[in-house]
This record gives C-alpha cells, structure tokens and sequence, in this order.
C-alpha cells in the first residue's frame, strides 16, 4: 500500500480508522495501529501519520532488533528522541502498550454458577429491581450455566417495554453466550405475568429451539420480589428446551 504526504490525500477506504472500522484492528499493519494512536503526522519531510508510524518502526528496527520487542519496554524520553515525537505522541503510544499489557496479563473472573431463579434475580437486581421504567434484560450463560454478564436490551415508559426476540437472541449470540435467562421488571411491583409476557415467553421459547441457545427462564422482577415463569407455568413442558 502507497501513502500519500497527508492522510486526507488517501482515499476514504484506505484510511487507517475507516479500515479498523471495515476490517477489524486485526487486519492493519503495525504502522496503520499507530498512525492512529498519532492522529497527525510529520516529522522527516511531514510524513503522515502512517508515514510516521512506518518511520518509527524503522527506527527502532536499527541493529537488527524487533520493533514491537523495543516498543514494548520503551520509555517515553526514548520514543521523544526519534523526530516528530513529543510528549503527547510519545504518552499516547505508551498508555496505549500499558493498556495491551494489561489487557493480556488479565485472568478472567471466576463465573458464577446460577442455578435458581433466585440467583438469577439477584443477578439481575441492579438492573431491574426498583426501576420505575420497566425494562428488559437478559443474563448470559455458558454452557455450565456459568454466568457471563447481563445486558439491558430495552427501556419503556412507566407500564410499557418493548423487546423483540431479534433483538434478544442477536445479543445472545453477539456475546457468544451458549444458554440464557431473559427478565423484566413491572415498576407496580406486581409480578404476576400479564398475557402479553406469556406470548412473549412463548415466542423466545420457539426462537431458542430454533437456535439451539436454550432458555433457562423468564423472570418478573418488581418491589424485591420476583416470579419464574418456569416454576409457575407450563411453557417449558410445551416447548421443551433440552437443557
């Protein structure tokens, strides 16, 4: 790929955050990730930030050594010798690779298992509970019913929320969650399932034998009380999850 003197002389497609944007992070060369961490350019005959980005790694590529190894331990008066470096560059690219390591360095939460729908309320609680919008939620799982993280999916008025099965099963499935719970709160604190709750459980339940991501429960939450309309209907008998 040829670069021109400025980023706006590259066509729109080309440019290093349409491209992330496009593609993915994965997908750029080193130079375009930190083109973008620069934002502007210059230095040696005002590169562009891409050119910047490629004249940095040929720096500190000099004696034969790895330029993300030297990145990876550099300091910012080392980075603020190479030209077009100052100490805003040069603190951005370091709390960028402080970010990475991290990132990397991270271990991941120990998940924990919800087997009621008591834990499962509780999961859902600051979400649901004493809201006085009624809201719709959705608690992921994995495939020990391990949980993953909760999502709001909707807001409605005072006595009103909308969610549409596409738009629950397509975060279901944006977060690679294998089984779910779905729940919403009536801000009247009464938690006996109205008829419209009922065809939407029915609805869910159909969508998930579709989907093969069984649906573990729907849940009323309202006034520290909640209902599971697992344990207090039939639905699960008459559309069978495999769970």
């Amino acid at each position: 790929m040829t670069y021109c003197l400025r980023i706006a002389d590259i066509p729109t497609s080309e440019r290093p955050r349409e491209r992330l944007m496009t593609h993915g992070p994965k997908n750029l060369a080193t130079a375009e990730l930190i083109a973008i961490l620069l934002g502007t350019g210059q230095g040696p005959g005002k590169l562009s930030a891409v050119g910047l980005g490629q004249y940095i790694l040929q720096q500190l590529s000099q004696h034969g050594r790895d330029p993300l190894a030297v990145l990876r331990d550099i300091s910012a008066a080392e980075l603020m010798k190479i030209p077009g470096i100052g100490p805003a560059k040069a603190t951005t690219i370091l709390a960028a690779i402080e970010l990475g390591k991290r990132a990397f360095a991270s271990r991941p939460l120990d998940r924990t298992a919800v087997e009621s729908p008591a834990a499962a309320a509780a999961a859902l609680s600051n979400d649901l509970m004493w809201q006085q919008q009624e809201r719709f939620a959705i608690l992921l799982l994995d495939v020990k019913n391990r949980l993953m993280g909760t999502q709001v999916i909707t807001i409605g008025t005072a006595t009103e929320t909308l969610a549409h099965p596409r738009e629950i099963f397509r975060e279901v499935i944006r977060q690679g969650a294998t089984r779910v719970i779905v729940a919403h709160n009536h801000p009247s604190g009464n938690v006996d399932p109205s008829q419209e709750d009922i065809n939407l459980t029915k609805q869910l339940l159909v969508g998930a034998q579709f989907l093969g991501i069984p649906l573990l429960d729907h849940l009323i939450l309202g006034n520290g009380d909640h209902l599971s309309l697992r344990e207090t209907t039939g639905l699960w008998d008459e559309y069978p999850q495999g769970d």
